[in-house]
């Protein structure tokens, strides 16, 4: 029997502190026109200093859970794509996971940049598809502010925060995600990159003091690969899929910079009107810009149901992907006033056993350094 992987839920959340152009302005050399003009984003989110990336990834599932009606206790598994985890480990997915109160699912993170979603997206259908699972939580979740380099022209002006997730369930009716393509490329991987962090790098005064913390971006190779690699992947996932460009209701790009978008409308030969751009409000949200999109979309009555839609994004590795998906969500009862009291109970119960799990565990331990060690067994005498 075949399993189909819908996407059931969804939803978002980005910071409120809104950071314009002018703001930027009086940060380093430009101007609101020339952003405009070069870029087409106008203002982005700003994380505050109690908002991370998995406070906004725990905002963004608890939406989505509830557009699903779907109990925490039933998440097999949560992907949290994003390339400014809560720390490089444990997983920004298993601090969410804690915080959900979603005592049976697996968690991690995945990392392939802006690319991130949908790459989740594609591991977490096949998952279902196999079998493996039935409900998966997927995430893309970033706080780039905490990443960006505040004297860099190229990169200050583009980037944003944000969270957005989708719930995906199993089901027997024909839908859902219908087929996804990922692709990489590493050789041209120092075109968008944070070089110190890592192993090969690791923070000294010198990576803090040159700012090789921070993003660094060759902007004219990423916009030629940019522009080559969108069209061909929307194309490719969509014959795949057994359609044609014309079965497509809208397009849901990777927000990054609006000629990007609008050079992948003209290559695919589709009206700008069947493309979703919310990139002026936003900015580039990296992995949190499709879910973000797609959750406006939705709100805007520009995606219904039994649309076709296709979700296609590139980034950092270099790495690109897509996939269609029919948009039929076949699984939307009313939503019970006691689920979500339900669902409110669990959150709180989660925060008060997880510190009990913290308590338990410092118990043992002390047991542990306090237990005497047996004495070896002395060999018989002969």
């Amino acid at each position: 029997m075949e399993r189909y992987a819908h996407i059931t839920g969804w939803g978002m959340a980005v910071p409120e502190r809104v950071m314009t152009n002018e703001e930027i302005a009086k940060l380093v050399d430009t101007s609101d026109g020339w952003i405009q003009e070069r870029t087409g984003i106008r203002e982005r989110r700003i994380a505050g200093p109690k908002e991370t990336t998995a406070s906004l990834a725990i905002e963004a599932a608890q939406a989505a859970l509830e557009v699903a009606d779907l109990s925490p206790e039933l998440i097999d598994l949560i992907i949290v794509a994003t390339s400014t985890p809560e720390h490089l480990f444990p997983a920004t997915a298993s601090l969410v996971q804690d915080a959900l109160g979603a005592d049976r699912a697996g968690a991690f993170d995945l990392l392939a940049a802006c690319s991130g979603f949908i790459y989740g997206l594609s591991m977490a259908s096949h998952s279902i598809q196999c079998g493996a699972v039935n409900n998966v939580l997927v995430i893309g979740s970033e706080t780039l502010s905490r990443v960006v380099n505040w004297q860099d022209r190229g990169t200050c002006i583009l980037f944003g925060d944000g969270a957005g997730a989708f719930v995906l369930q199993s089901s027997e009716m024909p839908g859902g995600v219908m087929s996804s393509l990922l692709r990489s490329d590493g050789s041209g991987g120092s075109s968008l990159i944070i070089p110190a962090g890592g192993s090969r790098l690791p923070a000294t005064f010198e990576t803090v003091r040159d700012n090789q913390h921070a993003i660094q971006m060759d902007g004219k190779e990423v916009y030629r690969f940019a522009t080559r690699v969108m069209a061909s992947a929307a194309r490719e996932v969509v014959q795949c899929a057994g359609l044609t460009l014309n079965d497509i209701n809208l397009v849901i790009p990777h927000q990054a910079n609006r000629r990007i978008i609008e050079s992948a409308a003209r290559s695919l030969n589709m009206p700008e009107d069947k493309f979703m751009i919310n990139l002026e409000r936003y900015g580039n949200t990296s992995a949190a810009s499709i879910p973000i999109a797609a959750c406006e979309a939705v709100a805007q009555g520009r995606l219904r149901p039994n649309d076709n839609i296709v979700l296609v994004g590139f980034g950092g590795g270099l790495t690109w992907g897509a996939a269609m998906v029919k948009w039929d969500v076949p699984f939307r009862p009313e939503v019970s006033p006691w689920h979500r009291i339900r669902r409110q109970t669990v959150y709180q119960l989660a925060k008060v056993r997880s510190a009990l799990k913290r308590g338990v565990r410092r118990v043992e331990g002390a047991l542990y350094r306090t237990r005497p060690i047996p004495e070896e067994k002395q060999p018989p005498k002969k």
